[in-house]
């Protein structure tokens, strides 16, 4: 029994223009199947992506609070030239400068209309194989911690543990990485970018759920009433959902 990463959900005012921007910004398309609008590799859409983590952007209500989100996503670049010129497309796209305090780094912080925070990387050896999307980063306090999670509930690969840092890949070595960055500061508002796991065809949704809460998730009510997924957060209250498998 294992998980997968299935999308990055993204809460938005306007799901349609924000889902816009990141498919502009990806080199990715936007499909509308529901209410939602979903961002994914170009060519038709294929959920889930066999390589890649999609975005699917859902509406909400309540505008982003002004605190930093607890989840980002870091786009890769290939070169100097090329980051110079991707945080100056998505500039004209309507991404904005954001200080998180990062100080001079050789990075770019960024915010998407919607005021969601990413970051446009430095070129990286890492990163060369990973396409648009390089890491999803997540804010914790224990890193290793979050590695025996996360190792035990989904099925990709730790690739490095550290009071600072813990890494994750898919095991077919391929997509993005999953990141656990030591972050000073506790949860503030509910989360506003989170992830969705899937259980592979065949394997069952409660049992997953089961699973994930003998590691250590707990329950979680955000008012989503009878709905197909189950709401969950991880030991340090981040949210996920596990979605019925495919």
């Amino acid at each position: 029994m294992a998980l997968r990463p299935a999308h990055v959900i993204v809460k938005a005012l306007d799901p349609s223009a924000v889902g816009r921007f990141w498919a502009e910004a990806l080199g990715w398309c936007a499909y509308s199947p529901g209410v939602t609008t979903y961002v994914g590799p170009a060519g038709g859409l294929v959920w889930p992506d066999p390589v890649f983590v999609g975005i699917d952007v859902v509406p909400v209500t309540e505008p982003k609070t002004a605190g930093k989100n607890r989840v980002h996503l870091d786009l890769a670049t290939t070169s100097a030239a090329h980051q110079t010129e991707l945080v100056a497309r998505l500039g004209a796209l309507g991404a904005t400068p954001v200080d998180v305090g990062q100080g001079d780094v050789p990075w770019t912080v960024l915010a998407d209309p919607e005021g969601n925070e990413f970051c446009v990387l430095e070129p990286r050896e890492i990163y060369r194989d990973t396409g648009p999307v390089a890491a999803m980063v997540v804010d914790c306090a224990d890193p290793r911690a979050m590695a025996r999670f996360w190792g035990r509930a989904m099925d990709w690969t730790v690739h490095e543990v550290s009071d600072e840092q813990a890494v994750l890949r898919s095991p077919k070595s391929a997509g993005p990485f999953l990141e656990f960055l030591r972050t000073p500061g506790a949860k503030t508002a509910p989360d506003r970018v989170h992830l969705d796991l899937l259980p592979y065809p065949g394997d069952d949704q409660a049992a997953e759920a089961d699973r994930l809460r003998a590691l250590g998730a707990t329950d979680l009510d955000v008012g989503q009433g009878d709905v197909p997924w189950t709401c969950l957060t991880d030991p340090e209250g981040h949210e996920f959902c596990v979605l019925a498998p495919s």
